[in-house]
């Protein structure tokens, strides 16, 4: 099981295509529904942007599970998760969006990302308790892994971080350039279809 998380982890940025690709290839975009779903990706993509700066260059390895520090600050001081929260959250809107094999493959995307991030938080869960011992076992007890809390959760650490807008936007540039060729093929197969 662990080789197998660990897997899930490495290769976590390449596990949407198949199903990116399935979407645009049975795209039948309505506008309630692209409108509805553009606003949930945009949604998403906010929420991962967010933790993107604070959790900065960490969200782009793909090696092992490591982290020199607990990140506690911004969505992380709402949620332990918020950044594969804000990817599920863009796959349901994609899917949304291209209305394809409606309701299916968004019910099926959905249950295949919360089982994989289930399986790599689990994984990542090991290693922070093994690092950072009791401050993170004080931050698993009051912040929920994948649902937000209403108010955030204070502690010392949290206190030094801060966001880097600027290296957010770097380091999502590739996202966010995936998103628009995913939004664009849509839209074309909208003014094509």
């Amino acid at each position: 099981m662990r080789d197998f998380r660990q897997k899930l982890f490495r290769y976590r940025g390449y596990t949407p295509i198949p199903f990116l690709i399935v979407m645009i290839v049975f795209a039948e975009p309505q506008p309630a529904a692209f409108f509805a779903g553009l606003v949930i990706m945009v949604v998403g993509e906010w929420l991962r942007f967010w933790g993107v700066a604070y959790a900065g260059a960490l969200t782009r390895v793909t090696g092992n599970v490591g982290a020199p520090s607990l990140v506690a600050a911004g969505p992380f001081s709402y949620m332990r998760n918020p950044l594969y929260v804000g990817n599920i959250t863009i796959y349901v809107g994609v899917g949304i969006m291209a209305n394809a094999l409606v309701p299916w493959l968004v019910i099926g995307a959905g249950f295949y990302f919360v089982i994989q991030y289930s399986l790599i938080v689990s994984l990542e869960e090991e290693f922070l308790q093994k690092e950072f011992g009791e401050e993170y076992g004080a931050y698993r007890a009051a912040v929920p892994r994948f649902i937000f809390r209403l108010s955030p959760f204070r502690s010392a650490s949290a206190a030094n971080q801060h966001p880097a807008w600027r290296d957010a936007v770097r380091s999502e540039k590739r996202t966010l350039q995936a998103l628009g060729l995913v939004t664009l093929l849509i839209v074309t197969r909208w003014a094509v279809g």
